[in-house]
């Protein structure tokens, strides 16, 4: 196919915002104007109630009713199925400017199955919550159900509708040739199961739908709005300054573009369709295929996800499956993020060095750019510092006016940065298919939309420093972000002379603008949220939860490492047509705690987080993977290339996205698990993680690209795995010749737990029949002491009965209740052979695992003597 006929297959601007309407905010637009204002109204009306609910002052407590969680879930969950029917069509055939008269009967039947629930919470207390559901309490939960379901496929495809409707027949059936006997069982009555899916509150309305009403609505509301004020412009814009005139710039300033409005956007094919439509022509005016530059868009808009703060729904998610802070979510997932980003900064490089493209404007130099970023970000880390003290200092000599002050000086802080933006014209993309490209520069483009980072700070301050709730962050940063496009666009008018009255009027059709795009950008995952709920309740209320593992360790063999294959296949296969939410909480439901389980039968000890971030990982990496890939196709539609080639490609570029989640897994230093950020040495610690981790990446891209300051020769790429490897893994190889730990004897388990200091692990190997099929398992336990563990008998009071005899150490059931009675719970306690304590693991005197990164960094200088010899091209 020539290029020719390929531009002829791109899509108009109009195609393209239909293409993100039909699946992100819903394809139908009625003609009739009232029944369009009924639904802008609608979601208008669900934004309003969400701020509501968020704010943290209940000074209306006097007069209206507080709602708790399981009145405000029913309500969210409603507003988005009313507007799942009303905004998405059935099928591509069904009427999409108009709203079909059984779209409202089931708009309203649906929304009104989820409102009963918040209607007559009380009624449901006494009786469906008590174990006795009335007959009506039943065909409401039943009619519920099947609306949910089919919500769900309108808004987000067959798949999650298909997979919850199988674990509904699972949990009804419980046996059948198809299902494996380790997870075969009795059956639930029909009566069962509506109680535990709809009317009670551990189903639809459990934890992944409290999620997205407490968290997700107001980040995307926020994402939204910030976009609506003009900041996604503002971001594309600074990143083509900055990085637009570095040989592949385009590329370049497509990652760094697509980085930056991942903050506001937890949508891959949204980021592609508004960056992509400015960065892949021009990508493809410096030299890319219309597959490649599709790709680049593709992956850096995906791993948007991954960027914190934000992150997509599922950090959130990540919270309360994990039992972590959301500031610990951020801090594990902040360094292989980063480095996922430069890398991908690193891959465009080198293909604009084999295939020698231009820059935009006067050649830059790539390392002298990456200098001006560092110093760059240490200067905001050395203001924020100081801003931290500045405010400590303040708030610790005048308390009572401290707040009023800081306020004030927020309130000025911004009327000057907007009296600076008002200065400069507003920022308008230029055409990239027009003859001539104007490239901005830095100076330029950063004083238009300082006021933009405003709000940012604001998020990253109450969860950073203040340690609030991500709940009262997001509020705080909605609220500054509420009055900045109300007042942007009539201060810059004061500014400019111009009409103030029209700007304001222009102000608050924005804000409602925004407001009304932030609620239907949340249909999907609202629905998403619930329906995946179906999937959490069965898992807990049918032996599939705790019998998984069992399967999967049958299908890997025991091995850990098959299994995070089969488990990274199974999220890739799952969402194909999930999204991202929905795939992570059925995939982290099903698979998280199996991770951990085998990991520790290997005697790897591997933190739940990093189980939770694997899946994640492996979760966005379908919005890249043929043959659905929906972000693929997006790019396509712009590029007007092939879409399964660029699926492939993207996918290809995206392979340090793949291999960061297996690093972690055996490495959590990566993850900054273990490392204490609150110390001198943990801030080192953690800085060495992240440029050495840094430094393997852009290895790792380097290999898989096959070309590093030359084309690569084979064995050069493979040294050059081999080195990142290294880098990354270097306790692979110690292990290889010293064992981690030296065995003590099992008597002295009680011993150990009581002279160990606050802090300290303590590390033994349980082994007998397992419970399932009475076949010898092992387990290692890790032990961790903490402040509230007595002086003497930690072991008595975790809740381990330890029974020594002679030389041995047999154990009784965990004390009920107790994480070891969790556990544990694996094993058979009342038969034979008896369950014990076979190992007391020490950890072993031995060479630092540092000294491999010498021959690794040894054979790493032969590739680039050799390469040097070759070399035609600066490296930078």
């Amino acid at each position: 196919m020539t290029d020719e006929t390929k531009q002829k297959r791109t899509f108009s601007d109009d195609e393209l915002q239909d293409l993100v309407a039909s699946t992100d905010t819903g394809g139908r637009n009625p003609a009739n104007r009232k029944v369009a204002l009924f639904i802008s109204a609608v979601a208008l009306l669900w934004s309003l109630f969400q701020l509501w609910i968020a704010q943290p002052q209940l000074w209306f407590g006097a007069w209206l009713p507080v709602l708790n969680s399981s009145q405000t879930r029913p309500v969210h969950l409603g507003f988005a199925v009313l507007l799942a029917f009303l905004a998405y069509p059935a099928l591509k055939s069904s009427p999409r400017d108009r709203v079909p008269l059984h779209d409202w009967v089931l708009a309203i039947l649906g929304a009104g199955s989820a409102f009963y629930i918040f209607l007559f919470s009380r009624e449901l207390a006494m009786t469906a919550r008590s174990g006795l559901p009335t007959t009506n309490q039943i065909v409401i939960g039943s009619v519920g159900i099947l609306l949910l379901l089919e919500a769900s496929r309108r808004a987000l495809g067959p798949a999650l509708t298909v997979v919850g409707a199988v674990f509904l027949a699972y949990a009804y059936m419980g046996q059948g040739w198809l299902i494996p006997d380790i997870i075969e069982h009795s059956g639930l009555s029909f009566n069962a199961i509506i109680n535990a899916q709809w009317l009670d509150t551990s189903g639809v309305f459990g934890i992944p739908l409290g999620v997205s009403t407490a968290f997700v609505f107001l980040f995307v509301l926020f994402g939204a709005i910030l976009d609506k004020a003009g900041a996604g412009n503002y971001f594309i814009q600074l990143a083509f300054a900055g990085l637009g005139a570095l040989r592949g710039g385009p590329a370049k300033a497509a990652v760094v573009g697509s980085a930056m409005t991942g903050l506001i956007s937890g949508s891959s094919i949204a980021n592609v369709v508004t960056t992509g439509t400015f960065t892949i022509p021009l990508m493809k005016k410096v030299g890319f295929s219309s597959e490649k530059a599709g790709a680049v868009e593709v992956a850096s808009s995906v791993n948007g996800q991954i960027m914190p703060p934000v992150m997509g729904a599922a950090a959130f998610l990540m919270v309360e499956f994990v039992g972590i802070s959301y500031v610990e979510v951020i801090k594990h997932a902040f360094i292989p993020a980063v480095i996922s980003y430069i890398a991908l900064v690193y891959i465009v490089h080198l293909e604009a060095l084999k295939r020698d493209m231009p820059a935009l404007g006067p050649a830059a130099n790539l390392g002298k750019m990456f200098l001006k970023i560092g110093i760059g970000f240490v200067a905001t880390a050395i203001a924020f510092t100081a801003l931290v003290w500045t405010i400590g200092a303040l708030r610790g000599a005048a308390p009572m006016i401290s707040e009023w002050v800081i306020l004030a000086a927020i309130i000025v802080a911004y009327v000057l940065m907007v009296r600076t933006a008002a200065r400069h014209p507003d920022l308008a993309l230029d055409d990239p298919n027009s003859g001539k490209f104007h490239l901005p520069t830095v100076k330029e483009v950063f004083p238009t939309g300082l006021h933009y980072l405003l709000p940012i700070l604001v998020l990253v301050w109450f969860l950073m420093v203040e340690m609030q709730s991500p709940a009262k962050s997001a509020f705080y940063a909605v609220a500054v972000m509420l009055a900045i496009i109300i007042t942007q666009r009539p201060l810059k008018a004061l500014f400019r002379n111009e009409d103030i009255a029209a700007a304001f009027r222009a102000g608050g059709s924005d804000l409602i603008d925004g407001m009304i795009t932030g609620a239907r950008n949340m249909i999907g995952i609202g629905v998403a949220t619930a329906a995946a709920g179906i999937i959490v309740a069965t898992v807990t209320k049918t032996p599939i939860g705790t019998e998984l593992a069992g399967l999967v360790e049958l299908l890997s063999g025991g091995h850990l490492f098959i299994m995070l294959l089969l488990v990274g296949l199974f999220s890739l296969i799952l969402g194909m047509g999930l999204p991202t939410t929905a795939n992570y909480i059925v995939v982290s439901s099903l698979m998280a705690g199996v991770v951990v389980q085998l990991g520790a039968q290997e005697g790897l000890i591997v933190p739940l987080v990093a189980a939770h971030l694997f899946v994640f990982y492996f979760g966005i990496m379908a919005d890249v993977t043929p043959p659905v890939g929906l972000a693929s196709f997006a790019a396509a539609a712009v590029s007007g290339g092939d879409p399964i080639k660029t699926g492939f490609t993207a996918f290809f570029y995206s392979m340090r996205t793949v291999a960061l989640p297996f690093l972690f897994i055996y490495n959590p230093t990566l993850i900054l698990y273990g490392v204490d950020l609150g110390t001198t040495a943990g801030i080192l610690h953690a800085v060495l993680v992240f440029v050495v981790a840094t430094i393997a990446m852009l290895l790792f891209a380097a290999a898989t690209q096959g070309y590093f300051l030359a084309a690569s020769r084979k064995w050069e790429s493979a040294a050059l795995l081999l080195v990142a490897f290294t880098l990354f893994v270097p306790g692979f190889w110690l292990d290889r010749i010293q064992p981690r730990f030296e065995e003590l004897e099992p008597t002295r388990l009680a011993e150990a737990f009581d002279q160990a200091s606050v802090g300290d692990t303590i590390r033994f190997v349980v082994a007998g029949p397992a419970f399932v099929d009475g076949s010898p398992s092992t387990l290692t336990l890790v032990h961790t002491v903490t402040d509230a563990d007595p002086q003497t008998g930690r072991a008595d009071a975790a809740g381990l009965f330890l029974l020594p005899e002679g030389a041995r150490l047999f154990m009784d059931e965990p004390m009920f209740g107790t994480d070891y009675q969790t556990k544990l719970q694996g094993f058979d306690f009342y038969s034979d052979p008896r369950v014990e304590v076979v190992s007391l693991l020490h950890p072993a005197d031995r060479l630092p695992k540092q000294l491999f990164w010498i021959p690794a960094l040894a054979l790493l200088g032969v590739v680039v003597m050799l390469q040097r010899r070759r070399q035609t091209k600066p490296a930078f």
